[in-house]
């Protein structure tokens, strides 16, 4: 988990910072350090007028360039007459480019992890066909919107969509007046979607407690020792029926099963071509003892480059723009800033096991959402040296060095305050 996460923001990180520098050095710019982590310094090694090391505290990094008032805060420089190779020496332009160099990099990092993923990869989901045929299992947060099981979804907002995994997707959930089109006991019926809802969505259990793909099953394993064992019942065996009550699908064995706890239950069980009934006891976790095996197969779709570079190109701005409606969303209270997650957060969502695809599906989102969170115009990050680039541009006035360095100070701060409060809500969310 927490090396996932280290790796997953080196990488990011390191190929952030290293965006500045070549846009440093490609417009002749002094750059004496560059950094993946903080202070304190565990190596790093010196290659011409640039020092290039590793620190002990892995949230960030940072590269140093002579002339700019940078969270170093080392401004004794400045006092100096501008020197040809200091930042403050450049043109406005290049100045710019060199503050966006880590953001436009992040945002190419991006669309690569998530081209490659689906060229390499493809899809593999339950399509909106397959809802609509077998409809969904609702569980606790879908049924608390007024879903149930059995329903058949027809659209997000009007509009058709392709996979199950959209129905539960950010753009669905922060959609303005959201709702679902249902089918159900051959009436459609409309299904808002709260506003706020997608707080409940708080980790990543939460979403198996929203909706699932209803499926017709066969039994696969069976437990050792178990009362389906003792019964007869083996693999390829199909449940028809539940002390008289007819099978389907696998969610109504399960609540018939709720039902008869510790009891012996009544079993129609179909054996090839023989049908026959069968005792079976039922434990006091509502089992039998046996695993499933779904009779719907997921749909499995291959892209060549050039869809996969639309489509991987799509799904990475999509995640940029989910964020930046969640954040706008946070202002006006639907969205809780308990949502926002820090370091502890992010290693949970990685998980424990290695899993490379969902690594690079993981590292490809934060490194959108690094670009996003850069481009905010909050001082001592990227996007508030544009600003101050841009007014300098437009208005022909550079603000002086007092100015950036306090603004650099207030940015810190921001930023500081940022991070205790996502820690603090990560420690939160542990604890409760």
């Amino acid at each position: 988990m927490v090396g996932q996460l280290l790796l997953g923001l080196s990488i990011l990180v390191g190929l952030h910072e290293l965006g500045h520098l070549l846009t440093a050095k490609l417009f002749g710019m002094r750059v004496e350090k560059f950094s993946i982590g903080f202070p304190p310094k565990i190596i790093g090694f010196q290659w011409g007028e640039t020092e290039y090391s590793i620190g002990a505290i892995p949230l960030g990094g940072f590269v140093k360039i002579s002339g700019m008032v940078d969270e170093s805060m080392d401004t004794a420089q400045l006092a100096s007459e501008p020197q040809p190779w200091e930042f403050r020496a450049k043109p406005a332009w290049q100045r710019l480019i060199v503050m966006l160099g880590g953001i436009i990099v992040n945002v190419i990092t991006g669309i690569i992890i998530f081209v490659t993923l689906v060229y390499s990869n493809g899809e593999t989901y339950f399509s909106r066909d397959q809802v609509i045929e077998n409809g969904i299992v609702a569980y606790e947060y879908g049924e608390a919107i007024g879903l149930k099981t059995g329903d058949k979804v027809l659209d997000i907002n009007g509009q058709p969509y392709q996979s199950i995994s959209e129905l539960s997707s950010g753009s669905a959930l922060l959609s303005e007046n959201g709702y679902y089109t249902v089918e159900r006991a051959g009436q459609q019926v409309k299904v808002e979607i709260p506003r706020g809802f997608i707080n409940t969505f708080n980790s990543e259990e939460s979403f198996s407690k929203f909706i699932a793909i209803r499926f017709p099953f066969e039994v696969g394993a069976v437990d050792p020792g178990s009362g389906a064992e003792a019964a007869g019942i083996a693999t390829g065996d199909q449940i028809l029926a539940v002390n008289g009550q007819p099978i389907t699908y696998f969610d109504e064995m399960q609540t018939a099963l709720q039902q008869v706890k510790n009891q012996n239950v009544s079993l129609v069980r179909k054996k090839g071509t023989t049908v026959d009934t069968l005792s079976v006891a039922v434990t006091n976790e509502a089992r039998i003892g046996i695993a499933v095996n779904p009779l719907i197969e997921p749909v499995k779709r291959e892209y060549g480059f050039a869809e996969s570079f639309s489509k991987g190109t799509s799904r990475a701005f999509g995640a940029v723009i989910v964020n930046a409606k969640a954040l706008g969303k946070m202002f006006t209270g639907e969205v809780s800033t308990k949502n926002v997650s820090g370091p502890i957060g992010m290693a949970k969502i990685y998980g424990d096991r290695w899993d490379w695809v969902k690594f690079w599906s993981i590292t490809g989102l934060i490194s959108m959402i690094l670009a996003f969170m850069n481009l905010l115009p909050i001082p001592a990050l990227d996007g508030g040296h544009v600003v101050f680039l841009l007014y300098e541009m437009v208005s022909g006035r550079a603000p002086s060095d007092k100015f950036l360095e306090v603004a650099q100070k207030v940015g810190m701060v921001i930023l500081l305050g940022l991070m205790v409060f996502a820690i603090g809500n990560d420690i939160l969310k542990l604890i409760f």
